[in-house]
């Protein structure tokens, strides 16, 4: 598990700026 990306939860927004659920983006391959 990378520790390098801040918590945010699966419904969230995706921290790396792209507007889509963090589930639905780089959330696929945590």
């Amino acid at each position: 598990v990378r520790r390098d990306e801040p918590k945010v939860g699966r419904n969230d927004p995706c921290p790396c700026g792209s507007g889509k659920k963090y589930k639905k983006c780089h959330g696929a391959t945590a």
